[in-house]
């Protein structure tokens, strides 16, 4: 039996790194300091593996060895067109690096889950900057915190106990008591029950509701009139405790980002965010999903200069949202092959997105069983990050952890990076 400390879970945005794991015949068997869905991640890792690499014969997926799995994957690669290389999001950095070396390498497009969740938000830092801070710096001084459509209670659940609504810091030695917290949302929500305050607002009028804050920040004399189904007297309410609070910070979600006007809300944020800096420390920061978006966005800066949706067909990076995202070159019919890492877009593509690609080739590298393999051509199974092999991942503050490996994958189970580096050996060949 060994135990491990300070074991980073590999599950959401906010990479906790307290966890605490017991291992016992090559099992995890007592984990401690996890939120519910970090106990199932570690606990239920096992379940639903893939065996082996499968290989798509007669409609039928049948085993085959790596290397026959590796040789068709490049082959499909190789002889198309245009391939799309996705997902990325729940893997490693030195994945994603190889990735895009294998997108660059076939003249392909290389995309990251950013372009279905907050790519409005990475459009409105390219607009307008990013005020932004670490989570340590909120955890020790942040007294006003602000959620805009999102709900840690259940997408981020130790989100709120370690950094944001009841943590001690050094600012803010009594931790809750110390802080006023602000929910905005179209519904009441968990994160609203436990909130100071709940401005109710209605659906796709956050730009509305953030030009009104803005404008009353500014000095702008404003109506009586309702906005954005939020009474004056509530948002005026808002605007003076964001204007005297010590440190303030809105941490957002998709219901702001996916809501009607996009990265428009975005502007809109940060705008209001650098104008409150002229009265105090005010800073945004997104709530970002999988665990590793965040790095997904790193990795692809350093080595293309863009984020997400990048195009390597004419032998340089290209960056187009709207163009090269993975929902757009599906659902056009434009790529004729893909490459799926660590990603379920089956699941939660389009209609139209997720049939064509069916309709292609595809190659998908997953430690479990998902509706992505189910259509797949080529089944390649992975060791899962964070849990059987070590990696860096970006937590959704930007600061880079290190993930650490506390139990080894059953024997022929590679991590991405390896597999993906076996995929471009066999290309260059």
């Amino acid at each position: 039996m060994s135990t491990y400390e300070n074991v980073v879970c590999p599950f959401c945005g906010c990479l906790c790194d307290d966890i605490e794991l017991t291992v016992e015949d090559g099992k995890i068997v007592k984990p401690k300091r996890t939120c519910k869905v970090a106990l199932s991640k570690f606990l239920s890792h096992t379940e639903n593996r893939i065996e082996s690499p499968m290989v798509r014969k007669d409609r039928k997926l049948v085993p085959v060895s790596l290397g026959e799995a590796i040789d068709q994957s490049a082959e499909i690669l190789v002889n198309s067109s245009w391939p799309l290389v996705y997902g990325l999001a729940s893997t490693e950095c030195d994945a994603n690096r190889k990735a895009i070396e294998l997108a660059e390498l076939v003249g392909g497009v290389v995309d990251n889950t950013t372009s279905v969740c907050h790519g409005p938000t990475v459009l409105g830092v390219q607009d307008v900057g990013e005020p932004t801070a670490t989570l340590g710096e909120i955890k020790n001084r942040a007294d006003l915190v602000v959620f805009w459509g999102c709900n840690p209670t259940a997408a981020h659940i130790r989100h709120t106990a370690r950094y944001s609504v009841s943590p001690k810091g050094l600012f803010t030695p009594e931790g809750r008591k110390h802080r006023t917290i602000v929910t905005v949302d179209v519904r009441e929500t968990g994160m609203a029950t436990i909130s100071d305050l709940f401005i109710k607002i209605e659906p796709s009028m956050d730009f509305e509701l953030l030009s009104a804050l803005r404008a009353i920040i500014k000095g702008h004399e404003m109506g009586n009139e309702d906005v954005a189904g939020v009474k004056m007297e509530e948002i005026r309410r808002v605007a003076e405790k964001m204007k005297t609070c010590k440190f303030g910070v809105i941490f957002f979600g998709l219901g702001l980002t996916m809501s009607k006007s996009k990265y428009m809300n975005m502007d809109a944020l940060v705008c209001l965010v650098r104008e409150l800096n002229a009265y105090t420390k005010f800073v945004a920061l997104p709530m970002r999903g999988h665990y590793n978006v965040t790095g997904s966005c790193m990795v692809s800066s350093w080595l293309t200069g863009y984020p997400y949706a990048v195009d390597f067909s004419r032998g340089y990076p290209r960056y187009n949202p709207g163009e090269f995202t993975a929902v757009d070159v599906l659902a056009k019919g434009g790529v004729d092959a893909a490459l799926i890492v660590a990603s379920d877009p089956a699941a939660s593509f389009p209609v139209e997105a997720a049939r064509n690609l069916a309709k292609i080739p595809t190659i998908v590298m997953d430690p479990k069983i998902t509706m992505t393999t189910l259509i797949g051509n080529i089944v390649i199974p992975v060791a899962v990050a964070g849990i059987e092999y070590e990696g860096t991942a970006y937590r959704m503050d930007g600061v880079p952890i290190r993930l650490r490996k506390v139990i080894d994958p059953h024997e022929g189970i590679l991590p991405d990076s390896e597999v993906l580096q076996m995929i471009i050996d066999r290309i260059r060949k």
